[in-house]
């Protein structure tokens, strides 16, 4: 039974608008974040617990496909985790309404069609150019950077992992 739960909250962009619009008629405010999510991990759960903030808010995860993860030079053996897990593993956590992949190297598309009245970052974007900031802006939507808990990535996994394996061999 929870796997039809969460398969449920994992939607393609047509269906997730239907989804918006009704949400939209009850007031709710429409969060959206994105990223990879190759390997969860605490700075992930954190990050989306606090964009959740409350049940007025619906949590939307646009995840980049794996063909996406392969354009933003995160090396030739990622993503580790295929993006149909990915999407599990986010649609399963109780933070997250609804997963959407998308296939561009930024949402900006995706978020130009949901038009969410937030955008979520983690603060390591402050000052930086963020994809579809300018979308959400012009609709009198806001963007709201997260506090990013150093040293926590998929990256500096991955990294302490090989070392390991070398030390060990």
């Amino acid at each position: 039974m929870p796997m039809k739960t969460t398969q449920k909250k994992i939607l393609n962009a047509a269906e997730l608008s239907v989804k918006i619009a009704d949400y939209r008629r009850h007031e709710r405010k429409i969060v959206f974040t994105n990223g990879c999510f190759d390997i969860l991990h605490w700075g992930h759960v954190s990050y989306l617990q606090q964009a959740k903030k409350n049940d007025s808010r619906v949590l939307i995860i646009g995840l980049n496909s794996d063909r996406s993860v392969r354009t933003l030079e995160k090396g030739p053996d990622r993503p580790i985790i295929p993006q149909k897990e990915r999407a599990a593993l986010l649609a399963a956590m109780s933070c997250v309404d609804h997963v959407v992949l998308f296939n561009e190297p930024t949402p900006e598309k995706l978020i130009g069609l949901l038009q969410p009245d937030i955008l979520v970052k983690g603060a390591d974007w402050k000052g930086k150019a963020v994809a579809g900031a300018d979308l959400v802006r012009a609709r009198g939507g806001r963007v709201e950077f997260i506090r990013y808990l150093s040293g926590l990535s998929t990256t500096n996994i991955i990294a302490k992992v090989r070392k390991t394996c070398v030390n060990a061999a």
